[in-house]
């Protein structure tokens, strides 16, 4: 091979190389090399955060405490509008935490003292999405038993309650100023629907993130690359 194929060859090697090194780089879970920050003069007012915690009125009712013990305990998969855990609500999380399966988070092998998320989360607050229960009671028997998903049965009676009567005012179904407790929860209907049974506690398999995978494939792409175009390189040195 002639000085100047050998050279436009190696040529060629390294920019592959580099540029599966620059792929993998906009792969990689959390990377920012493309992102762009606006500056001051660009910004516009601040939005509401979709995250924040729920404020209290003055006078604060069950349901707007219950509005709370959802943010804290039901909002991370359930959605901040009780839409279920849609692609779109995973977008307002950081970058790196979207993927809620992927291995690591929530997914094969989760974090230590974790747990593995169900593929599908169902939304709480929208049309029939509470047929399954006939009355609050049912509600109440169903999520103090089972839920939150990763510590069943880890809240106390009143934070159940709570959470029970701010899913039935968000769905437009409670609207008294009367509290919903063990003595009233059976004569509360939620649903008309005949034979209404609670859902099981859903068992879904784990969706595995492939971004690990492909990361694996390109950078071991670019090593190959790499270390072929060095054995030509001392070859070439070798023989001049």
């Amino acid at each position: 091979m002639k000085h100047l194929d050998v050279a436009k060859f190696l040529f060629v090697l390294w920019c592959i190389a580099l540029g599966a090194l620059f792929v993998t780089a906009l792969w990689l879970p959390g990377s920012t090399a493309l992102s762009i920050s606006p500056s001051a003069n660009t910004l516009s007012a601040p939005t509401p955060d979709p995250l924040a915690e729920p404020t209290l009125p003055a006078v604060p009712s069950q349901a707007d405490y219950g509005a709370q013990v959802y943010w804290l305990h039901c909002m991370a998969c359930h959605g901040n509008k009780g839409q279920g855990l849609t692609a779109e609500f995973r977008q307002l999380y950081p970058q790196d935490h979207q993927d809620c399966w992927k291995s690591g988070c929530h997914g094969h092998r989760p974090y230590t003292n974790g747990f593995v998320l169900p593929t599908v989360v169902p939304p709480l607050i929208g049309s029939n999405v509470l047929d399954n229960f006939s009355t609050a009671a049912a509600l109440y028997d169903f999520i103090s038993s089972a839920m939150p998903f990763q510590a069943p049965a880890s809240l106390d009676s009143t934070q159940y309650y709570q959470l029970v009567a701010f899913l039935l005012r968000q769905n437009g179904l409670w609207s008294s100023s009367v509290e919903i407790n063990a003595s009233n929860a059976a004569q509360i209907p939620v649903s008309m629907k005949e034979n209404a049974t609670a859902p099981s506690v859903p068992q879904s398999p784990v969706r595995e993130s492939n971004n690990g995978v492909l990361w694996i494939i390109l950078v071991g792409l670019a090593l190959i690359i790499i270390v072929l175009s060095a054995i030509l390189f001392i070859r070439k040195k070798t023989k001049a």
